[in-house]
């Protein structure tokens, strides 16, 4: 829809409306969601902080938190097979417990992905300061090279699917090919000895440092929601997304499991805790220049920056269409379901997306916010604790649906998976929040206020069907064929 003429809407082209069908397959859409995993970022920004919480049982924690999220996407990709839409854990939530649940969650959605974004963009200006400073010897302040490559990826969201497939293609390939090199380097250089497994023993799950662990292991596979927000783009849904989601599952827990254990042999079991909580930034690079050489150090530090380039344009293409998709339900303003007539992507919303994400992060970086200490870890961790919220909605919706509509078969996959989903969220939620100020640097009394948006945003979600009646989940929700 797009004009009203006397309080009645009158229908836009389909063009202006629709995502382009059919126009993204099984690679495409494990790229997207592959990228804005952010590898490289990930492994070099991350690891260092679980590695001097948990020791060497960083690995067994990655195996540990992709069960749980192999669990969960059992009955979600059961439920996949009636549920085709770009509104992602939504779409699954208005089939499952209706309307009201479903704009209470819209407003869970705003809180965790907005957080999310401002975060990482935080982080990924203070890698691209510290980069450029070191090959060109800028000294430029972390806002300008966040507020430049926010308008660039806004740019390359705006244009389309296609060329961002070859931008992240690109990235990717390079990523995984750097940390390949890291893992092979180091088994050649331990000459085959020393190759300890004692980061895969069970006991290393008995570390105090495990709650904490698991919440920054858990944010790695944040972005796995966006195989299903590409359904309505994908070629053959019914097939494509299990195949995407899995692959990402499995990629992402294989990726990081590997590479820890690949720093927790190369610094030796018993030091990395305290050579990772000496070095946090260093100790992965470190680890490069000694068993491979200098090159792989700078390298792998060029393409920290490009990881995050890759993970933001992927965040921001998978957001864009869930905002799309709730203009579309009318849950957001109607103007935000229009689509670029050239490429049928949801420009127009991810336009407002950037812009709203650049007012938040300017206001604090402008305000003399430390970039990590205060905007990474305050609004990562408050969209960390958003997203677990909604997987057990998630997980909660696809019980119901099933008990209800009695569609499917399979006792397991229906029921007791989706059953077993919702202790599991239930239990990483009070972690999470028992845990949560060991999540943030510095003080975190203000951060930890920052919670209540959570329940906030979830409670006007709620109500706003009662004072705008044309909210319409029907639109967004559709039966797969």
């Amino acid at each position: 829809m797009s004009r009203t003429q006397q309080g009645v809407e009158t229908p836009t082209p389909a063009s202006e409306t629709h995502l382009k069908r059919n126009s993204l397959g099984f690679i495409g859409i494990a790229f997207f969601v592959v990228s804005a995993a952010a590898p490289m970022a990930a492994f070099v920004g991350a690891s260092p902080v679980i590695f001097s919480i948990m020791g060497p049982g960083v690995p067994i924690v990655y195996v540990l938190v992709a069960l749980v999220i192999a669990i969960f996407a059992i009955g979600y990709l059961k439920m996949s097979r009636h549920v085709v839409s770009a509104g992602g854990f939504v779409a699954y939530i208005a089939r499952g417990l209706g309307k009201h649940a479903a704009t209470g969650a819209s407003g869970i959605v705003l809180v965790t992905y907005i957080s999310l974004q401002v975060g990482l963009w935080a982080q990924f200006g203070v890698f691209a300061q510290q980069l450029m400073h070191r090959i060109f010897g800028l000294n430029l302040p972390v806002w300008v090279w966040c507020l430049g490559f926010l308008i660039i990826s806004t740019a390359l969201t705006m244009r389309g699917v296609n060329l961002n497939l070859r931008v992240l293609g690109v990235l990717l390939i390079l990523e995984i090919i750097a940390i390949t090199v890291f893992i092979g380097g180091v088994v050649a250089g331990s000459g085959g000895k020393d190759l300890s497994v004692v980061s895969f023993s069970p006991t290393q799950l008995v570390n105090p440092g495990l709650g904490v662990a698991v919440l920054f292991v858990f944010a790695c596979f944040t972005t796995f929601e966006a195989t299903t927000v590409f359904s309505e783009e994908a070629r053959q849904p019914r097939k494509t997304i299990p195949r995407a989601l899995f692959a990402v599952i499995i990629f992402v827990g294989v990726f990081y499991t590997l590479a820890t254990w690949a720093v927790s042999v190369a610094v030796g079991p018993d030091k990395v805790q305290a050579a990772a909580a000496n070095n946090l930034s260093g100790i992965i690079f470190d680890v490069a220049a000694k068993y491979v050489g200098p090159w792989l150090d700078l390298t792998m530090q060029v393409l920290v920056v490009s990881s995050f380039i890759a993970m933001l344009i992927g965040v921001q293409n998978m957001f864009a269409r869930y905002v799309y998709a709730l203009g579309r339900a009318r849950a957001l303003p109607k103007q935000l379901d229009h689509v670029s007539k050239r490429s049928q992507v949801p420009a127009r919303a991810a336009l407002v997306n950037s812009i709203i994400i650049g007012v938040i992060l300017m206001a604090f970086l402008w305000a003399g916010a430390d970039p990590i200490v205060v905007v990474f870890s305050w609004f990562v961790a408050l969209g960390t604790v958003g997203f677990i919220v909604m997987m057990g909605f998630a997980s909660v919706s696809i019980l119901v649906f099933f008990l209800r509509e009695k569609l499917e078969r399979g006792f397991w996959t229906t029921r007791v998976a989706p059953a077993v989903s919702i202790v599991l969220m239930v239990t990483i939620l009070v972690i999470s929040i028992v845990n949560y100020d060991a999540m943030l640097s510095g003080d975190g009394t203000i951060a930890r206020e920052l919670l209540w948006f959570i329940p906030v945003f979830f409670a006007i979600g709620a109500v706003l069907p009662l004072l705008k009646k044309n909210v319409d989940f029907d639109k967004i929700v559709a039966a797969a064929s």
